[in-house]
């Protein structure tokens, strides 16, 4: 196996562990509104992923640089052509961190209400856009034999990455949902559970559809079988959390978000972003690949420096480990 090759495997990685980190946090700040009673209700959810959210960010930040580095070609193209969509999820994501951190400075009502729908809203927002633009790198964008983006951005909207939105959206807040059921106590996790049901069986339903439609378009004997990993990890899933089994429920739908994410590299390699003009001018993990040197280089430095950030970060989610309820938030002043 080329060092290229092990880089994009190593970018899917990272992709996988964003969104089974940063999708559950995106679904919770989702069930502050739809979910959520009161404004100390609201407090218990924005707790549970108070003292995570800010490092599941990291895992974004790891995959856009190990993009830029390993394959430039990839990430100019990408950047340039889904150059809104990404702008909005970027800035959905520094209000998000600027709602989280400004919310309780004042005590009035009316500033608290705003940062929270920001939290709402820079939750929707980004856990939607993110399925669009990986449904439309998977199935093709209009490149042309310079490696550049020719498509418009209503071309971006169609209606399989629309479905893909949809199916991250759903999936995500499901996600979320078994995340605050496992990390609650009292009322808000009996509803928490009811609610991860009804969105479960949503998410089924969605990703069955786009997921078949990808290996219908796209798929081969490998993605089949990711597919069916995912389908039947969801499936399972909402079954545990209707029996009541929150941290079995938590670990099956992270095992559905990482055997979908894998689908979708197996589908796209060894391509990185097809042309739906002339597959000879798509890009491809050769073709738009960074030198040997500095793929060598890079992979010394994340032999050293990823098991230490992965450890530093187990750690951080075994010290916040507990469950919190009403009965925890101190009296607001």
């Amino acid at each position: 196996m080329e060092l290229h090759d092990i880089w994009f495997v190593v970018i899917a990685f990272l992709w996988t562990g964003y969104f089974f980190l940063e999708g559950f946090d995106f679904g919770v700040g989702v069930l502050t509104k739809l979910l959520a009673r009161d404004r100390v209700e609201k407090r218990v959810l924005i707790n549970t992923i108070g003292p995570v959210w800010d490092g599941n960010e990291v895992w974004l930040l790891t995959a856009g640089g190990a993009t830029f580095a390993a394959f430039p070609d990839w990430y100019a193209t990408l950047f340039s052509g889904f150059y809104l969509p990404l702008l909005v999820i970027l800035v959905c994501l520094i209000v998000r961190g600027v709602a989280f951190e400004y919310r309780a400075k004042r005590p009035e009502e009316k500033w608290q209400h705003n940062w929270e729908q920001a939290i709402f809203w820079t939750s929707l927002i980004p856990a939607f856009l993110w399925g669009v633009a990986f449904a439309n790198i998977v199935r093709g964008v209009e490149i042309d034999a310079s490696k550049e983006y020719v498509g418009t951005l209503f071309d971006l909207f169609n209606p399989f990455a629309l479905l893909g939105g949809l199916v991250t959206l759903t999936l995500f807040t499901f996600h979320g949902a078994v995340f605050t059921a496992l990390k609650t106590v009292g009322e808000i996790r009996v509803r928490a559970r009811r609610l991860a049901l009804t969105l479960g069986l949503v998410a089924v339903a969605l990703a069955v559809a786009f997921l078949g439609w990808l290996q219908v378009s796209r798929g081969d004997g490998s993605s089949l079988v990711a597919m069916m990993i995912a389908a039947v990890a969801l499936v399972l899933a909402v079954v545990a959390i209707k029996a009541g089994r929150e941290g079995w429920s938590f670990a099956l739908s992270g095992v559905t978000i990482a055997a979908a994410v894998a689908m979708l590299f197996l589908t796209l390699f060894p391509n990185v972003m097809p042309s739906s003009l002339d597959p000879d001018w798509s890009l491809t993990v050769s073709n738009s690949a960074s030198s040997p040197y500095t793929l060598k280089i890079m992979t010394w430095l994340a032999v050293i420096a990823a098991p230490l950030v992965m450890l530093y970060q187990g750690w951080t989610y075994w010290v916040f480990r507990k469950r919190i309820g009403t009965q925890h938030i101190a009296d607001a002043h």
